[in-house]
Formats: structure tokens, sequence, C-alpha cells
């Protein structure tokens, strides 16, 4: 455990002196005299990810004409239909469709229609016109005056008056031959229109079944994190003893923490003294044993200088028996406080301090494992709560007309496969379309081929001075071409004026109806209108209080905002009641509040201990080592090699040689018994005296680590029994706060992602300007050029 750690890896200074250890115990109560350490902050939950948005293809865009000479054409039409868009007239039709219409109301649609009226009439002219005149123009031929007389008058004008002819026929056959580039070009630009819509369209409703099917999926994305929410919620409650318990473990390591480090110093220098002082008494032990043998042998030479002393033989013997009585050891060797050290050092042995901090640890070890087993039940409760919450948040699938989207992707699925049928007979039907007017173009082709032979050939074949009536054949050829050109002009021309007026008509009144109102928005707004068309009424269709208009849907989409504000559905749907989870909360609130998890007491040191602590820092600054350095000091002041030098000096006197060598011997095992002093005796010696200076500094600082031991201890303790249960309940009551935090988060987050960002309907306004463009650019426009030029081709020809 992260206590146990904590302990283990913690280095305070409890072998200091007593003014470091009385400065870290001031501390410590100024830190408890604060208020109780403010709880952790909650940890971050994983926030929702994004919203995933749909890769829309892009699509063509609105930029007010599209195709060559589409200005010019926009302008002639506004032109020959200058009023603006007829809302009361179109109102009147749709109202009076079962009625038979009333001459007023037929006048107000002429005048209305009068451009294209005169255009019509103008047309229709030029089609009774251009065969009647074709056929006077055959009768002529036939009778062979087509032409005028073969010989002319000559005048001094009549030169100027053909220059003028041949310049003037010219020129309008290069402004045919104009025109019909612009008639290829318009019917290629028309098959490609063609081709674009197709492509435009499936792009156009791809888009929109994306759209469609992204935003049931955004909503469930937002429903289902509920229940990421609630499994986060529901696995930290299964983990509350280990999260909750250690974050109480914390709230003691402050002040816990020191005490226990206190402790196990002191334990271990507990051992530490009981190991110097086994040392101390070995060393002892060992030098009274060498100091024993050492008096033996003294002894016995001192006995055998006696002896020789005692020998009538031996000479002034007598003078030297006083030094007999320096031949001594002190055989003793103890230290008379250190009886007493000992037996403090065995009663704190007897504490057992590792057993006491073995006890404390496992109590704060225990404290997850009691969390959990004393919130047993209202975790099971809380859990519960959190199905509750999870299924009033999924009722926001259940309440919104998710199933609207998934009608109209099926009617869009049927549109698909409609348009993928006839598409190979709308190819097909192009592609006669495209062939029948390149026919066209090309007789007109031919009628300027013919045109410009004649012109061409007629000169070449003249001679100005020669008479008419003998021109060459090439100028016979130039005529008949310029003939043939004129008869396929009035053959045909007629024809195509039917078709041209036809489309010229029908894409002229489309143009200013539909695609010029559509463009200015005028036609959204008008389809608003009340009554227009009844069954049209989405409020109603999704159960709403007010009605939507087409052309709000519109412009919200066009800024790309949500479903949300869009279809008005905060109507539909109370999200802040369904996100509304407080009476819940409220309630588990309440059970974690009534729920008490209590900590039994626990005491760090008993007074028995502290009072044997006291007692062993009393009796540890007493050791007294005089009395040993008053021994040592005895022993090393011993000197026999004195003596031994006066045991020679006697020898050299003696006249009997027995005495003599008896003497010399002596002296020698004296000096023998010095050396053994000196190099055994006063080197244990030395260590012994080193030893016990150790333990008395030991003994002097052990002091300091028992007072900083027993004020510690006591701060914590007082810590224990006074915010034990405060603790608990702030503890609790964090973690609660944190469970209940992530909900809250998650209801801001789903509020705001519902009404600010599901179902952002820009897609469905390009889908309208895509439409837009495909049938009013594309195809009306492209139609209408294509007749505008035929039309203004054909006037320019048979002029």
């Amino acid at each position: 455990m992260g206590l146990c750690d904590s302990v283990r890896g913690h280095r305070s200074r409890g072998g200091a002196a007593a003014l470091v250890a009385a400065a870290g115990v001031l501390l410590l109560r100024l830190s408890l005299a604060q208020s109780v350490p403010p709880p952790t902050a909650c940890p971050a939950a994983a926030a929702p990810g994004g919203l995933t948005q749909p890769e829309y293809q892009k699509t063509a865009k609105e930029d007010g004409s599209v195709g060559f000479m589409a200005s010019l054409v926009q302008s002639f039409l506004r032109t020959v239909q200058p009023n603006p868009f007829p809302e009361d007239l179109i109102l009147e039709i749709a109202n009076n469709l079962k009625r038979q219409l009333n001459q007023e109301f037929t006048k107000e649609l002429l005048v209305y229609e009068v451009g294209f009226l005169v255009c019509a009439a103008i047309g229709v002219l030029y089609i009774v016109l251009m065969p009647v005149t074709g056929f006077f123009l055959a009768c002529c031929r036939c009778c062979g005056n087509c032409g005028g007389k073969m010989y002319q008058k000559q005048t001094p004008s009549l030169n100027c008056h053909r220059v003028t002819l041949y310049w003037t026929a010219f020129v309008t056959t290069v402004i045919i031959l104009a025109g019909n580039i612009c008639m290829f070009k318009s019917n290629e630009a028309l098959k490609v229109s063609v081709e674009q819509s197709q492509e435009e369209l499936n792009r156009t409703v791809e888009n929109i079944q994306s759209f469609l099917s992204i935003v049931p999926q955004q909503i469930h994305y937002v429903v289902n994190e509920s229940q990421g929410t609630v499994q986060n919620v529901s696995r930290n409650l299964d983990g509350i003893g280990p999260q909750l318990g250690n974050e109480i473990q914390d709230r003691f390591r402050g002040t816990v923490n020191p005490a226990l480090h206190s402790v196990t110093m002191l334990d271990r220098e507990t051992v530490n003294i009981s190991l110097e002082l086994n040392h101390l008494n070995s060393s002892v032990v060992q030098l009274q044993s060498s100091v024993n043998r050492l008096q033996a042998n003294l002894t016995a030479v001192k006995n055998q200088i006696n002896n020789t002393f005692s020998d009538p033989n031996c000479m002034l013997c007598k003078d030297l028996q006083p030094e007999l009585q320096k031949l001594t050891l002190d055989t003793t060797i103890t230290v008379p406080s250190l009886k007493e050290f000992q037996s403090a050092v065995d009663e704190l042995n007897k504490t057992d301090l590792k057993s006491k901090i073995k006890e404390v640890k496992g109590f704060f070890d225990s404290i997850p494992p009691r969390v959990t087993n004393e919130t047993k039940d209202i975790v099971q409760r809380t859990k519960q709560l959190l199905g509750n919450i999870e299924t009033q948040i999924s009722q926001v699938t259940k309440d919104l007309p998710l199933s609207k989207f998934t009608n109209v992707s099926e009617i869009l699925n049927q549109l698909q496969r409609d348009i993928g049928r006839i598409t190979p007979e709308v190819q097909r039907f192009e592609h006669i379309r495209w062939g029948v007017c390149v026919a066209v173009c090309s007789v007109v082709l031919l009628v300027v081929v013919c045109n410009f032979l004649g012109l061409v050939l007629g000169p070449l074949g003249l001679t100005p001075k020669a008479n008419p009536s003998a021109r060459s054949g090439t100028s016979d050829w130039g005529g008949t071409f310029l003939m043939i050109g004129a008869g396929f002009s009035f053959l045909f021309s007629w024809l195509f004026m039917i078709a041209v007026l036809l489309l010229f008509l029908v894409g002229g009144n489309v143009f200013t109806l539909l695609c010029q109102p559509w463009g200015d928005k005028q036609l959204l707004k008008f389809i608003d209108t009340p009554g227009l068309i009844p069954e049209l009424n989405i409020g109603a269709t999704l159960g709403l209080k007010s009605n939507i208009s087409i052309s709000g849907i519109y412009r919200d989409c066009k800024k790309n905002q949500p479903l949300w504000t869009t279809l008005h559905l905060y109507e539909l749907i109370n999200l802040d009641d369904l996100l509304n989870v407080t009476k819940y909360t409220d309630e588990i609130k309440q059970h974690f509040e009534n729920t008490d998890i209590s900590l039994s007491t626990i005491n760090l040191l008993s007074p028995e201990v502290k009072n044997q602590l006291r007692s062993f820092s009393n009796k540890a600054t007493k050791i007294d080592a005089s009395a040993f350095m008053q021994q040592m000091n005895n022993i090393s002041r011993i000197n026999l090699n004195e003596t031994a030098n006066k045991l020679d000096q006697l020898a050299v006197f003696q006249t009997n040689s027995d005495s003599q060598n008896q003497l010399r011997k002596e002296a020698r095992d004296l000096r023998q018994i010095q050396t053994d002093i000196d190099t055994i005796i006063m080197p244990q010696l030395e260590n012994l005296n080193s030893s016990i200076q150790s333990l008395g500094s030991t003994a002097e600082k052990i002091n300091g680590t028992i007072q900083e031991v027993l004020s510690n201890v006591g701060a914590a303790q007082d810590f224990l029994n006074t915010n034990t249960t405060q603790i608990v309940k702030t503890e609790s009551r964090t973690f609660l706060d944190c469970q209940l935090g992530y909900f809250i988060n998650y209801v801001d987050w789903a509020n705001v992602t519902i009404t600010q960002q599901v179902g952002r309907c820009g897609p469905v306004a390009g889908a309208v300007d895509s439409i837009e463009i495909i049938l009013c650019s594309y195809i009306v426009e492209s139609l209408v050029r294509v007749a505008y030029v035929h039309l203004h081709l054909y006037t320019v020809q048979n002029n």
C-alpha cells in the first residue's frame, strides 16, 4: 500500500539533535492548528468524442450563370418578360382550377404574357410567310422570271447597286455562319449539360441520403454516451473501496507518516544500541579473559623471582624485594553504569515496536476493504438508480421523429433506383436529340456553303464589259448555288421555326416563372403562401404546435443550422426535462448521507509504552565511563620493563651462575608479559573505550529521537481522534460529487450537442441549390439558349 511505501521511503532526521526534533514538532503542531486539508480534485473523465460528420460529395455551386451566352439570353428574356413574379395570377389559377376562368383574369394573363405573345406572333408570321414566299419564288422561277430580266439597262448607279447587294449578301452569310457556329456549340453545350445533370443529381441524392442516415446515428451516439457515463460511474462504485479508501489514507498520511517514521527510526536505533551493547559485553569478556591470563603469568613469574630472592646465593637480592609489590594487574574490568543501561534497553525491547508499527499499518491497510464492505448496500441501490437515469435519457430517441428520416431515405432510395432505370432512356433520347440538332445545324451550314460558293463563283465568271446574256458557266454555277441556298432556306426554315418557337415559349416561361423566382428565393416564399398547397404542413407532419415555412427551413439550412432550431424540435421534446437527472442524484446523495462508514479508533502507542520510552530516555543519559577510564589508566601505567632492567643489573653482580641465569630468565619473562600487555591488552582497552564512547554518543542522541516520537505520536493521535470522522465524511462527499459531476458534464455536453451540432442541415440547402442548377442552369437555360440562337439565326437568314 501507499502508506507502507511512504513509511519505507521517507527519510527524516530521527537521529538529529533534540533542537531539530523540537523544531519539527513545532511545525507539525502549526500544521495541525490549520483546518483539515482540502480534498483532492476529481480525476477527469474521458471527454466524449466529436460527432461523426459524413463526407459530402462536392456539388455544383450557384454562380448566376452556366454556359456561354447565358447573360445575353437572360437579358433577352427579361426584355421579353419584364413583369415581376405573378403571385396573384398563380394563386387565382390555383383557386379556380375547378371553375371556369373569367374574361378579366384571361385579360390579365394575356397582358402578363404580352412579350411572349409578340414573339409568338412574329414566329407564326414567319412560319406562314416563309412557305408562301417560297411558293411564289418557285413559281416565278418556273416561269423564267426569277431574278429579273436577263438584260438590264446600263446606268451609272448599276455597278454601285450590284456591289451593295453583293456585300449585303456576304455580310448576311457571315452572320449566318457565326450563328451556325453558335448552334453547334449550343447543341454540344446542351449535351454536356444533360450529362452533368445526371451526375449532379446522383451526387445530390447521395448527399441527402448521407445526411438522413447520419442524423439518427448522431442522436444514438449522444444517447450511447450516457451508457458510457453510467458504466464509468458503475466501475467507480465497484471500486469504491480502493478509490475512497486510498483517499482517506492520503488524508491521514501527512500526520501519521511522520509518527510512524519516527517510531521506525527509534526501533532501528534500539536495534543498533542492542547490537552495540552485545559487542561491548563481548569485548569486556574478552578483555577480562586476557587480563586474567596475563595476571596468572605475572603471578607465576613473581613467585619465581621471590624464590630466587630467597636463595642465599643470590647477592643483594634482598634490596629488590620491594619491587615485587609492583608486579600486579587490576583483575576486574567493569563499566558500573552499563548494567543499568542494559536493563533499560531490555525493557525497551520488550515493547516490541515492530509489532506496533505492523499493527498501525494493518489498520490503514484495512481501510479500503472496510469501505467496500460498509458501502455494499448503497452501491447496489445507486447502480439501480443509474439504470433509471440511463432509461430516462434513452427516451430522447423515442421522442424525436427519427422514423421520418427513414421514410424519406426510403423514398430517396426509390428515386435513385428510378434514376438508374431511366438514365439509359434519357441518354438514348439525348443521343437522338443531339443527332437531330446536328442535322439541323448541318442544313444551315449547307445554306452557308451554298451562299459562299455563289458569292465566290459569281464574280469569278463575270466580265465587266460582257453582256449579261453572254455570262460564263462559272457565273451560272454561282447563281445556281445562291438559288440552292435560298431554296433550302424557304424549304426548311419554317419547319425549324415551329420547333424553335415551341422551345422558346415553353423554356422562356419556365425560366421566368420558375427559375428566376427560384434564384432570388421568391419561389420558396410563394410556396409558403397559406392554402397554396393544402397538404404542405410540415409542422403538423412532425407533430409540432406551429407550422414551419419552406423558406425558413432553407434560410436556416443555408446557415448550416442544426435541426433542433430549424425544425423547432424544442416544441416536440422537452430536452431539459429528459436530461434532468436531479431527482436521481438527490436520492443518491441522500443514500450516501445516511450511510455511516465507521473507522475504529487505534492507539498508536499505549501509555505503558510511552512510559517505557520516557524511562529509557532518562536512563540513556547515565552511561558513566570514568571508572573504566581509571581502570584503563591503571593498566597503562604498568611498566614491567623497569623491574626487568633491575633484575638484569642484579644478575651482573652475581657470582653464582645459577642465580645469575635465573634472574636473567625472570627478566625476560617480565619483558614478555609487558609485551603482551602492550600488544594484546592495550588494543582491547582502546577498542572497548571506543565502543563505550560510541554507545554514549548514541545514548545521547536517542533521547532526542524519543522526544520526537512522543511528540509526533501525540500529534498524530490527537489528529486521528479529532478528525477521523470528518475526514471520512468529507472524502465520501467528495467521491460522490465526483461521480455525480460526470453526469452533470455529460448532460451539459448532450444538451449543447443536440441543440447546436446534431443534424446541421447545410446539405439540404445545398441540395435545393443543386436541383436549381440542374433544372434551370443545365436544362432550361440550355434549351432557351438553343431556341434563342435558332430564332435569331432564322430571322437574319431570311431577311
